[in-house]
């Protein structure tokens, strides 16, 4: 299969690297680092060891079975545009916050959902570390089976990736859209690892905060409940306990943050969720302060 992935930084890097090893892939980055893969081929670390030869570009191609979207959740509409000019057979979006539509305003062809739990870091220019192996859950945005998804995940499958073809993706989207509120947009404003939620005393808060999703959640006629939200966010902090999340290594790095894709989305909705009011609220300030937005 033909493969662009639209947005090689850390978890691009890493899923173009291992769908290298079964297909024929494009990444699509910025400089440095598109130069240095060019140059000496992307070195794949961590819990995976090797060494692979994607082509790089800055530009994407001009047709593609499939593009792998992994930009920032404020970049969608740009890298959206992008793709418009490619003709593409199928998309994917394996990024934060509900993004598949506004994908599917700008592209004819089938726009899929995607969880990646893949861990990665970017190390230096032409490296990629995978900080740990998780699993690919992907299907229509919409819910139910296709054709387009059976395809996709196959293709995942022959490059050895862990792959789930699944029919319920909204509840998925939402679940991970509760976790990312309890955990990210906590972790940023405490900084601290996420391990510190389990027991310290912000556990209540970044349970608050995945409640007040699911509520939203419901709203919209996704069946997610207050305890399956809570004990998502438990479940992914207990996992990922020494990681410091997205949100938080943007804070660190002084980046702009996806605080309006995952926070945002509860903040701005029609229920009262006052956590993520305030933590939404927090977040846009520290950005504006700082000329980000």
């Amino acid at each position: 299969m033909e493969i662009v992935v639209f947005g090689a930084g850390s978890l691009g890097s890493l899923i173009g690297g291992l769908l290298t090893r079964a297909h024929d892939v494009t990444l699509v980055g910025r400089e440095p680092h598109i130069s240095a893969v060019r140059k000496q081929g992307l070195r794949v670390t961590g819990e995976v060891e090797t060494t692979v030869h994607p082509d790089a570009r800055t530009e994407p191609l001009e047709s593609a079975d499939l593009a792998v979207v992994t930009v920032k959740a404020f970049d969608t509409a740009t890298a959206a545009r992008a793709l418009s000019d490619c003709a593409l057979d199928a998309c994917l979006s394996l990024q934060n916050g509900l993004c598949e539509a506004t994908l599917a305003e700008h592209l004819d062809a089938p726009v899929l959902a995607g969880i990646c739990t893949y861990g990665a870091r970017r190390r230096e220019p032409g490296v990629v570390a995978c900080t740990g192996v998780g699993t690919v859950a992907l299907g229509p945005r919409g819910g139910g089976q296709s054709d387009t998804a059976d395809r996709v995940g196959k293709a995942f499958d022959a490059a050895g990736i862990e792959i789930e073809v699944a029919t319920d993706m909204p509840r998925r989207l939402w679940e991970k859209l509760a976790v990312n509120a309890g955990i990210n947009a906590v972790t940023a404003l405490s900084r601290v690892e996420n391990g510190a939620l389990l027991d310290g005393p912000a556990e209540s808060v970044a349970h608050a905060a995945a409640r007040e999703t699911a509520r939203v959640a419901r709203a919209a006629g996704i069946d997610l409940s207050d305890e399956r939200a809570a004990a998502a966010v438990e479940r992914v902090a207990a996992a990922t306990a020494a990681n410091r999340s997205s949100m938080l290594q943007d804070v660190t790095a002084g980046r702009r943050t996806e605080v309006d894709a995952i926070v945002g989305v509860v903040a701005d909705a029609e229920q009262s969720t006052p956590v993520n009011e305030t933590t939404a609220a927090l977040l846009r300030t520290w950005e504006a302060e700082r000329s980000l937005r």
